[in-house]
C-alpha cells in the first residue's frame, strides 16, 4: 500500500467522521425543530464525493500516474489546510454543523471562526481539496472532473442553503418555513 493510498484512505476514514458527527447534530436540529430544504441534491452529492475519493485511489494506478514532488509536496499541503479548514467550520459551528441543509428556525447566522471572513468556507475546503488531494499523485483527470462536476453542484447548494438562511426563512412568524 503505498503512502498515497494511505492519505485517501485516512480521508475516507475523516468522511466517515464526518457522518457520525453530522447523524448527531441532524437529530439535535430535528429536535428543536429543524426543517431540511434541498434534499433532493443530497444523493448528488454523496455519489460525487463518492467517485471522487474512488477516483484518487484509480487513476494513479489504472493510468500510472507518478508522484512528481514539485506538484505532489505542495498539493498534499492544501488537502492538508482544506481539512484544518473543514474541522475549523465543524467546530465553529458546533450542532449546527451538517452534511445537509438542515435550518433550526431563530437560531441566529454563525459569524465567528472561519464564517467571520468568508460565507461559505467549508466549501472552500471543499473546492481545494477536490483539486489538491487527487494532484498529491498527479491524478489530474479526477482532479478536472470532480472540480466542474462540483461547481455545477454547488451552485445548487449554496443556492439552497441562501434561501434557507434567509431572514424570512430563519426567523419564526410570516413567512418561516412550514
Amino acid at each position: 500500500m503505498t503512502p498515497y493510498t494511505v492519505l485517501v484512505l485516512l480521508v475516507v476514514v475523516e468522511r466517515f467522521a464526518e457522518l457520525v458527527v453530522a447523524r448527531r447534530n441532524g437529530a439535535w436540529s430535528r429536535a428543536r425543530g429543524g426543517l431540511e430544504y434541498g434534499g433532493g441534491h443530497y444523493p448528488a452529492m454523496v455519489a460525487l464525493h463518492t467517485a471522487f475519493l474512488l477516483g484518487c485511489l484509480v487513476e494513479p494506478w489504472a493510468a500510472d500516474r507518478p508522484f512528481l514532488p514539485p506538484l505532489g509536496w505542495p498539493a498534499l499541503g492544501l488537502a492538508l489546510a482544506a481539512q484544518a479548514l473543514r474541522w475549523w467550520c465543524i467546530s465553529t459551528l458546533g450542532p449546527r454543523w451538517h452534511t445537509r441543509v438542515l435550518i433550526v428556525p431563530g437560531l441566529p447566522l454563525i459569524t465567528s471562526g472561519p464564517y467571520w471572513y468568508l460565507r461559505h468556507p467549508n466549501y472552500v475546503a471543499v473546492v481545494v481539496e477536490g483539486l489538491a488531494l487527487p494532484l498529491v499523485h498527479t491524478a489530474w483527470l479526477t482532479a478536472l472532473v470532480f472540480t466542474l462536476l462540483n461547481a455545477a453542484l454547488l451552485s445548487v447548494r449554496i443556492r439552497c442553503e441562501s434561501t434557507a438562511l434567509a431572514p424570512s426563512r430563519a426567523l419564526p412568524g410570516p413567512g418561516a418555513a412550514s
